[in-house]
């Protein structure tokens, strides 16, 4: 077995015994959950850079990530772009904090300027089908998406429809490539009902998005990515796909406030230079037009999940998508009754150890920032 790899599971072991032996304190389970983060980040690096070079890693996990940025889409893109355990072969633009013109660019001058070690292949986002497009995130992000920051990309290149490249990258490594979903589902229904021989070749699909509790963030019972295409995201929750869904209920316990400006990577750094330029209108926004002093950064979510599963619990669950109704369109409703009549279709996030998480966060900035 990989000596890596064989100390990684060597600590979760630990961690596990303590957790069964009830460890009365907690303070040595609450230790150990937060060294592991940074000790697996640190040895992956070490064993990357040492000893199979970056382009050789083969430890990495391949990443489509499909997303409409969006501010939080920036923090998110910034980690996964820079972690040596993700390799990202692709971006796939989608509508939804912007339109998909300007999402697509949004993309494409993000990776300009992270300049990561790797360049992923870029998606243009689709236009959002008949019906959706009920509105966008432009009161939180700027009219631009990336806080009024107003970033040309200077490359012009032409750039393949999402869901083209979706199945492009599918092919290519049939079995072995997750698809993180950021945004609306538009671009993955769209792929999938054109070629649903695409399915098996998917290892997970992991969204950010819905809400258990029925409790939304754009209507009072729907989250922002189901009500803007609820047909997209139903037929993504019908599909015979693994899925692992983020809830509200989850991302939103992962809140930061005007520190988190405060402990952005330095400003020389190309991580830090473009968080510096944005996140701070997300900050202000957050208070001026919700009145909170706490932001969710909903798009990290699913990046902590893959680089650290054992920040959350998980429930095999049963769900849906309302597509329909005034005051129910884009809700998600699980089937909670005993005994359940629906077969579950997904896993879903029911909680995260909120301490390993920041600290697995903030160790995920220090390491982008290294790459100058």
């Amino acid at each position: 077995m990989d000596s890596i790899a064989y100390q990684e599971i060597k600590l979760a072991v630990i961690i596990k015994y303590a957790d069964n032996a009830g460890n009365s304190s907690g303070n040595l389970l609450s230790t150990l959950r937060r060294l592991l983060p940074a000790f697996c980040l640190v040895l992956t690096s070490i064993h990357c850079k040492g000893n199979l070079g970056f382009s050789g890693n083969r430890m990495a996990r391949k990443v489509i990530i499909d997303c409409d940025p969006g501010i939080d889409e920036a923090v998110a893109l910034a980690l996964a772009l820079f972690d040596p355990r993700l390799d990202v072969v692709a971006i796939t633009a989608c509508a939804g904090t912007v339109d998909a013109e300007q999402a697509t660019q949004n993309v494409r001058a993000l990776v300009e300027r992270l300049d990561p070690p790797r360049i992923p292949r870029i998606g243009a986002a689709l236009d959002p089908e008949l019906g959706a497009a009920v509105s966008n995130g432009t009161l939180l992000h700027g009219d631009d998406g990336l806080g009024n920051s107003d970033w040309t990309p200077v490359s012009r290149q032409h750039s393949m429809p999402s869901d083209k490249l979706l199945a492009d990258r599918l092919k290519a490594a049939p079995g072995s490539t997750t698809i993180v979903c950021t945004g609306p589902l538009t671009g993955i229904a769209k792929a999938l009902g054109r070629d649903p021989s695409l399915i098996p070749l998917i290892d997970r699909i992991v969204i950010a998005g819905g809400a258990v509790n029925g409790i939304g963030n754009v209507t009072p019972a729907a989250e922002f990515n189901m009500h803007f295409d609820p047909a997209s995201a139903q037929a993504v929750f019908h599909s015979a796909t693994t899925k692992s869904l983020i809830p509200l209920d989850v991302s939103t316990q992962l809140a930061f406030g005007w520190e988190l400006t405060e402990r952005l990577p330095p400003r020389y750094t190309k991580v830090g230079k473009v968080l510096h330029e944005i996140v701070p209108h997300y900050c202000r926004s957050t208070r001026q037009q919700l009145g909170r002093e706490l932001m969710s950064l909903q798009a990290v979510l699913p990046i902590l999940m893959l680089v650290e599963p054992m920040l959350f619990e998980f429930e095999e669950m049963a769900g849906n998508v309302e597509t329909s109704g005034d005051l129910t369109r884009g809700a998600t409703v699980f089937d909670r009754r005993i005994p359940r009549q629906w077969r579950p279709n997904m896993e879903v996030a029911r909680s995260i150890d909120l301490d390993a998480a920041y600290d697995a966060f903030y160790n995920l900035l220090k390491y982008a920032a290294q790459d100058l």
